[in-house]
């Protein structure tokens, strides 16, 4: 996350075409980090996800983020897992296997422990998704 989002030139680009980023080959002892998703085609996109949780009451739980793709695949990914509290911010960098181009919907879920009380209610006050290629 620490090169999160790409700087104004873009990320550099790796293999056919990556001497489009002439200033970044000129440093010696590099180190290159690369993230794949498990399946073919392996394509990840970094994907930052702020969610800013609203209610009256602490809980424990989950967090989901639900994409879907314009080709109707879906994947999912968790948030937080734990106690939720309202207002508190979460943050985590998400590998996102479906390209930001062609995401058509994010579900946000909210999962509470079998234990909680019935009553207790929690909900997302804000979702915001900042993907790495772009800063969008």
């Amino acid at each position: 996350g620490d090169c999160f989002p790409c700087p104004p030139e873009g990320c550099p680009v790796m293999g056919h075409y990556a001497d489009r980023f002439p200033d970044k080959l000129k440093k010696e002892n590099q180190k290159y980090f690369l993230n794949t998703a498990a399946d073919e085609p392996f394509a990840a996109w970094r994907q930052k996800v702020f969610i800013k949780l609203s209610g009256v009451k602490k809980t424990k739980g989950d967090i989901n983020l639900v994409f879907h793709d314009t080709e109707g695949h879906t994947k999912e990914y968790e948030i937080a897992n734990g106690d939720l509290t309202q207002d508190e911010v979460y943050t985590k960098y998400l590998d996102v296997e479906i390209n930001p181009k062609n995401t058509t919907k994010i579900e946000f879920l909210w999962n509470k422990a079998i234990f909680s009380l019935l009553w207790t209610r929690l909900g997302a006050e804000t979702v915001n998704i900042v993907h790495g290629e772009d800063g969008q």
